[in-house]
């Protein structure tokens, strides 16, 4: 099964040192790297953005445009607009607040059905409330 890789996730490991981690951290990096090799990391569109916007130099921003470039956009649809704004309104109507790219994650991977892998423990929160899966690191 496919799985969508947060922003999260690819910031600690593009721009964390290894040094820096601690082992739950260094855990998801050999997580991301084992769903790399078996062609099952996906990103979409506004992760793209994410990761590429707030670089401190252009040679940063080619070198990592070119890396995420092995990596194939999931394709965003109507209907992962429209659960992702249901999405909101439900957790917002549930005191839960969050991103727009957070519950169009959360519409693409529900709509899918593939996972998400993330830091991000807003999503846990959201997952209360809206049907998502989040992926869960191998021992």
């Amino acid at each position: 099964m496919k799985v969508i890789i947060d922003t999260s996730v690819w910031s600690l490991a593009l721009r964390r040192k290894k040094e820096e981690l601690n082992d739950l951290e260094s855990q998801i990096i050999v997580e991301l790297v084992e769903l790399i090799k078996e062609t099952r990391a996906i990103i979409i569109g506004p992760i793209r953005q994410e990761l590429l916007s707030g670089l401190n130099s252009n040679s940063q921003f080619e070198k990592l445009k070119k890396n995420l470039r092995a990596f194939d956009d999931l394709s965003i649809k109507r209907e992962d607009y429209e659960t992702a704004s249901n999405f909101f309104n439900t957790c917002r109507r549930n005191g839960i607040q969050g991103s727009q790219i957070d519950f169009l994650i959360c519409a693409v991977s529900h709509n899918n059905k593939i996972s998400i892998l993330t830091t991000d423990k807003d999503f846990r929160q959201y997952s209360n409330f809206i049907d998502i899966k989040l992926h869960k690191i191998r021992d």
